[in-house]
């Protein structure tokens, strides 16, 4: 036998029904800085070896990928670097709203990585001496690299604390939106020079691994 209801009953089920139909309408959209473009699990790349000059390759990044101001709100105080590795994006956090948002490359599978740290070392047209952790997961890897378009490290390069992990320009934009890395952040050299002349030394940088 099916249920009955009395008029109160079936006054609460009314209003329930409208509310249901009106959620989507009434409910604000998603700011974009929420949206996910490249989700954490898109696939990864094979990497560019150092020494090949891929730089030319910065005018084929997507549009989504290129630095732009957005809006953005966080409680975090301008000047302060927040990187999401979810979604392939550093923010530079400007104040009123608004960040700078720069298409990034960040850590492959089994090297990605949350916390906070600060900008200990900048250096320009860095050479790269890779360290013994990636000597010996890659042992085919120079000991040493001159800087230049071809090095790994790119245009500029800001070490985070006392890690190994580091801020810096790549030989390879194709690689940004990408999961390749042993857990740096990399950026198109024009990026990575714009970043690096808006940020001291002992710039925040919060990692967010979602």
């Amino acid at each position: 036998m099916a249920p009955t209801f009395g008029g109160s009953e079936m006054a609460l089920l009314r209003v329930f029904a409208l509310a249901l139909l009106l959620a989507p309408v009434l409910s604000p959209a998603a700011p974009a800085f929420a949206q996910a473009l490249l989700s954490s699990s898109a696939p990864t790349m094979q990497d560019v070896d150092p020494g090949v000059d891929h730089t030319a390759r910065d005018a084929d990044l997507p549009s989504e990928l290129r630095r732009q101001s957005v809006y953005y709100r966080t409680e975090l105080p301008p000047g302060t670097i927040i990187v999401n590795t979810a979604d392939r994006y550093l923010y530079l956090v400007m104040g009123n709203g608004v960040a700078m948002r720069y298409g990034i490359g960040v850590g492959r599978d089994g090297f990605q990585w949350g916390g906070t740290q600060k900008i200990s070392l900048k250096r320009e047209w860095p050479d790269w001496v890779p360290p013994p952790e990636m000597i010996d997961r890659q042992p085919y890897l120079p000991r040493w690299m001159a800087g230049g378009p071809g090095n790994p490290l790119g245009a500029r390069a800001m070490n985070l604390g006392a890690t190994v992990y580091r801020i810096h320009g790549t030989n390879a934009p194709e690689t940004i939106g990408q999961a390749v890395s042993s857990g740096c952040f990399r950026l198109v050299n024009d990026d990575v020079v714009d970043l690096y002349s808006r940020v001291p030394l002992g710039t925040k940088v919060v990692v967010q691994h979602q």
